[in-house]
């Protein structure tokens, strides 16, 4: 079947699943295969529990005209978002980067939300299938469309621009992150800088950051538009104040890091008209959520819950925010970096001794590669090596900080804190 002929199924609904276990009434279900599930084998599954159409990809599971034949289930997918994104008219704004990308698209969303039907990124969807998932669900009532793109090898960014075509960019950084997929630091700025590349070429425009020397360099011929000149930090123990056109702005996000991240959601509010005072009132009942930089209140102690995930950039801005932090007593709790290839070593021993330089009151490190470094600290292999310690020896009083990369699931310490 044609995209066409197939845009013209999902136009009727609007509405395209790819799990049997979620599926709506009406939807387009999308048989894909990974390395653990073959999606095919539940098209008949996905009919009875409602959806109109089946894609599918292997012609032995076609047992009706409701299912629909292709030569590969992904691509078609891909292929319809492209075809959908060139059926809308209206601008979408792109966001990679090595840290912050998805706690930025949520500042940019609840920001502009306020003056427009937004649709952004749900979570952090934002690879080959989380982009078209993206922009399928940005419908006709859509104004502006916000779509995060996360890769861990090059060629992923330049693969998404093409498919979304956005007509704005921002990265909001070059860190550490996936080393193994990209090989080195200048592969991570290569990789992101894909973005950079394509709205270039394309004569779009560019959210930069006027502080960070790689965004200026990578953008010297784009149409740029930098951060507003009036944004100052005012305080950020642990909450982040700032002063914006002599607005104070008193946020829910916590450390310096998240800064940045809050100026680009100010920056882009800003350009499209979003009033000053509606700004304000969007960033200071915005709350962070899904593990990422909350601050919890337990019984005997209060903790700063940043365990989404981690690479050597983000851990240690985490750390340098902590040791400015306001508190008696400081406990750090971090897990194991992922995805760090020929580097893991180097930059884990690199983490445990600048947290070392900062004389916390206790040092915990959990996870097989924190445990190979040599440190005198409180080392576990397993977490439940970690959680049997705290259950025998119960932290009290005390201001923690808990991090590690998402396979980790740290944030199942708030328990025994």
């Amino acid at each position: 079947m044609k995209i066409a002929d197939l845009y013209k199924l999902y136009i009727q609904h609007g509405l395209v699943d790819t799990d049997t276990r979620n599926i709506r009434k009406n939807t387009l279900f999308f048989a894909l295969k990974g390395d653990n599930f073959n999606g095919n084998k539940f098209a008949n599954d996905a009919l009875k529990k409602g959806a109109k159409f089946a894609i599918i990809d292997e012609s032995e599971f076609k047992t009706s005209d409701a299912i629909i034949l292709v030569e590969d289930v992904l691509k078609t997918l891909q292929e319809l978002a492209s075809y959908h994104r060139k059926i809308l008219a209206i601008p979408i704004i792109a966001i990679t980067g090595s840290n912050g990308k998805t706690t930025t698209k949520e500042l940019i969303n609840t920001v502009l939300s306020l003056k427009y039907n937004t649709t952004a990124t749900k979570g952090n969807l934002n690879n080959h299938i989380g982009v078209p998932l993206t922009l399928l669900s940005m419908t006709k009532a859509t104004e502006i469309g916000i779509v995060e793109m996360g890769a861990n090898h090059l060629n992923e960014i330049a693969f998404l621009s093409k498919m979304i075509n956005p007509d704005y960019g921002y990265i909001t950084n070059f860190g550490s992150a996936h080393l193994e997929g990209f090989g080195s630091l200048e592969g991570v700025v290569k990789a992101k800088s894909e973005l950079y590349d394509y709205l270039i070429k394309n004569n779009k425009k560019v959210f930069v950051n006027s502080k960070d020397a790689i965004q200026i360099e990578k953008t010297k011929n784009a149409s740029i538009i930098l951060f507003e000149d009036s944004l100052i930090l005012l305080d950020a123990s642990p909450f982040v104040k700032l002063s914006f056109k002599s607005i104070q702005i008193a946020t829910n996000l916590i450390g310096t890091y998240n800064f940045s991240n809050i100026c680009a959601a100010i920056t882009i509010g800003t350009f499209f008209n979003v009033p000053v005072k509606k700004i304000k009132e969007s960033l200071e009942n915005y709350f962070p959520s899904n593990n990422r930089s909350q601050v919890i209140d337990t019984d005997c102690n209060k903790i700063i819950l940043d365990a989404y995930n981690a690479n050597p950039t983000s851990m240690e801005a985490a750390l340098e925010s902590f040791k400015v932090f306001s508190a008696n007593s400081k406990v750090i709790i971090l897990g194991d970096m992922f995805e760090l290839g020929e580097y893991s070593d180097k930059e884990h021993q690199s983490i445990v001794d600048l947290a070392t330089s900062f004389n916390f009151d206790k040092l915990f490190f959990v996870g097989e590669n924190f445990y190979k470094t040599e440190n005198k600290h409180f080392m576990f292999k397993t977490f439940d090596d970690l959680k049997n310690y705290l259950q025998e020896n119960p932290l009290n009083k005390k201001s923690i900080l808990i991090k590690g990369s998402r396979g980790m699931a740290l944030e199942r310490v708030v328990k025994f804190c």
